[in-house]
């Protein structure tokens, strides 16, 4: 966006909304002034989410690696008993460690 194109504003905030617009904007990872632009573009503002979560959610995805790759042994003929099993016992710890992000 070229220096001529924009459009210069100046508002006037209390004490107190100005501090609720730094914490929104800090929260969603985001300066005072892109988080007002998406605001005003309806985009998504949504919080970043807690480091737990962010840890959760990794661990999420490195156990459904281990599940793909049992399912393609599965798939290819060459998976075990044992497969199997450690595969339900992956799914468990997705269920409870899922069943944790919605507790808190």
């Amino acid at each position: 966006m070229s220096i001529k194109n924009t459009h210069h504003l100046h508002i006037e905030l209390t004490p107190e909304q100005y501090q609720l617009l730094n914490t929104q904007a800090k929260q969603c990872g985001l300066t005072k002034r892109a988080y007002i632009v998406r605001l005003l573009e309806g985009s998504s503002v949504r919080p970043r989410p807690a480091s737990e979560i962010k840890a959760l959610r990794t661990e999420i995805h490195y156990i459904g690696n281990n599940i793909n790759q049992i399912a393609r042994s599965v798939n290819a003929g060459i998976a075990k008993a044992e497969d199997a099993k450690r595969g339900l016992c992956l799914l468990d710890q997705v269920y409870e460690l899922m069943y944790q992000m919605t507790r808190k």
